[in-house]
């Protein structure tokens, strides 16, 4: 049988409600959030991090307490997913804001790049 899921991350469902339908899996001992398909969030020991790319870092910097980090191989390695402050925890309408900027955030990550074109020859 599946180990059930926590109460925080309950939680933190129920207060994304308003973001459309947000899903979890599980993944490395916590959750991955998902938004309609879009991966946003992660859960680690009770603790939400929220995606940032480099249209939204400046405000995730000065909004979160810190970024998600992790050890590998003795180094310490940070991913561009920030803290999520108590207080918007518990501020449905907050959460959802940030919330919606992570999954923008992801969207921007996915969208196709420019393909570069070589400059053509001059005869």
């Amino acid at each position: 049988m599946a180990a059930a899921r926590s109460e925080f991350l309950e939680m933190v469902l129920d207060q994304l409600e308003a973001l459309g339908r947000v899903s979890a899996r599980r993944m490395f001992g916590g959750y991955g959030l998902y938004c309609e398909g879009d991966f946003f969030a992660l859960l680690a020991d009770d603790v939400l991090y929220l995606k940032a790319d480099d249209v939204t870092r400046p405000e995730f910097e000065a909004w979160s307490p810190g970024r998600f980090t992790y050890q590998k191989l003795g180094k310490e390695q940070s991913l561009s997913y920030y803290e999520v402050p108590l207080d918007a925890l518990e501020d449905a309408d907050e959460l959802c804001l940030w919330a919606r900027k992570a999954v923008d955030a992801m969207r921007r990550s996915k969208a196709p790049k420019p393909k570069k074109t070589k400059p053509k020859k001059r005869p």
